[in-house]
């Protein structure tokens, strides 16, 4: 049976859902406005939800409330039409800050943008080694306690002993009648995957290109980690040398030099080829960037890069164009003029609102 209160939670629930998803676009495009509390929560503004609120009515006469108001007066405070009113010290009404799960934005986001459910490759399947509670066993520590093997040992105990009074019927269990839950270790498949994310630090990429960045890597994180278990980030910057960062580094390293774009697809293929073997991985990279490479031929040596040793081997290698007033944007236009293949995505970035967009494009071909 449900209880009201479980009613209640349910629909209002459905209410947060509802306008979250309704405001998603300004949610992805204001990255400050979904603010990470703890590891899988995130906490969500909510612009003001009415409550319904009785009204006066000229249908019956009579009863509680029938003072001398007038049909549609507002009953509740706060409701008082759009004349202006006087000055108070009486706390205004305001946003609610939710906290959501991030499988429930998850979820939110894919039905807003129709993404598509993931497919990892079948080959990329690895045994996964885990505890599942299914044997009994006589020690253990007092969180695994059994409290039913326990209660039924020390009742067949006393039973046996003749001490058991079904008139007073209590039950005392002493050490040895103490049973808890046994671990077994047992393998069941999953699908190991990991991104890399590729971002351009030279002097055209400015804090705005960078926030841009950040927003839409957020993004692309809940998603991809709502479709595996197990999902691990590594963090590439370069400008006209590439090196492997932490993610705090990864969106606080300041802009400056020039580009080599060639050099992170070089660290990024030799990582992928001595560490992310290809029958037990899916890899995804994402590539952020101006478009500004510094030379025909560093331009040259990354296509051939992403077509000989990047591309045979990820799930989907996806290149943001970040739009720069200092940025040639050239890149762009070299990848789709030379490179065509199922897994790999291109996206150019004007500004905030384009990250929306963006997001569907990488995204929504569920590989």
């Amino acid at each position: 049976m449900v209880m009201k209160i479980e009613q209640d939670q349910g629909r209002f629930r459905q209410i947060v859902r509802g306008k979250i998803k309704q405001n998603l676009r300004k949610y992805v495009t204001q990255g400050e406005m979904i603010v990470p509390k703890g590891k899988n929560t995130v906490s969500v503004p909510i612009p003001e939800i009415s409550l319904p609120r009785f009204r006066f009515s000229t249908r019956r006469s009579g009863g509680v409330g029938q003072g001398d108001g007038e049909p549609g007066t507002p009953i509740g405070p706060g409701d008082e039409g759009n004349e202006p009113g006087q000055a108070g010290s009486g706390p205004g009404d305001h946003g609610i800050d939710v906290d959501v799960s991030l499988d429930e934005m998850a979820r939110i986001l894919g039905e807003a943008l129709e993404l598509p459910n993931i497919k990892p490759r079948g080959r990329k399947n690895i045994q996964a080694l885990h505890d599942k509670y299914t044997g009994i066993s006589r020690v253990g520590p007092a969180s695994l306690r059994h409290f039913g093997r326990t209660f039924k040992r020390a009742l067949r105990r006393q039973v046996m002993a003749g001490t058991y009074q079904p008139d007073r019927p209590m039950v005392m269990p002493m050490s040895e009648d103490r049973r808890f839950r046994a671990p077994r270790v047992v393998e069941s498949p999953q699908n190991n995957a990991v991104i890399f994310y590729l971002m351009d630090v030279s002097g055209s990429m400015g804090d705005e290109q960078k926030d841009i960045v950040r927003i839409e890597s957020f993004w692309i994180d809940t998603w991809l980690r709502s479709q595996y278990k197990g999902l691990g980030s590594r963090f590439i910057i370069h400008d006209v040398v590439a090196r492997e960062v932490d993610r705090d580094t990864f969106f606080r390293v300041r802009e400056s030099g020039g580009t080599a774009i060639s050099s992170a697809y070089k660290l990024a293929a030799e990582m992928l080829e001595s560490e992310y073997p290809t029958e037990e991985w899916n890899t995804y990279l994402f590539h952020f960037s101006d478009g500004d490479n510094w030379s025909v031929d560093d331009t040259k040596e990354c296509l051939s890069l992403l077509k000989d040793r990047l591309l045979p081997r990820v799930n989907l290698f996806a290149y943001g164009q970040v739009k720069s007033p200092y940025g040639s944007g050239q890149f762009l236009k070299d990848i789709t003029a030379s490179l065509a293949a199922d897994n790999l995505v291109t996206s150019h970035v004007e500004s905030r609102e384009g990250i929306y967009d963006s997001i569907k494009t990488f995204l929504g071909k569920g590989v």
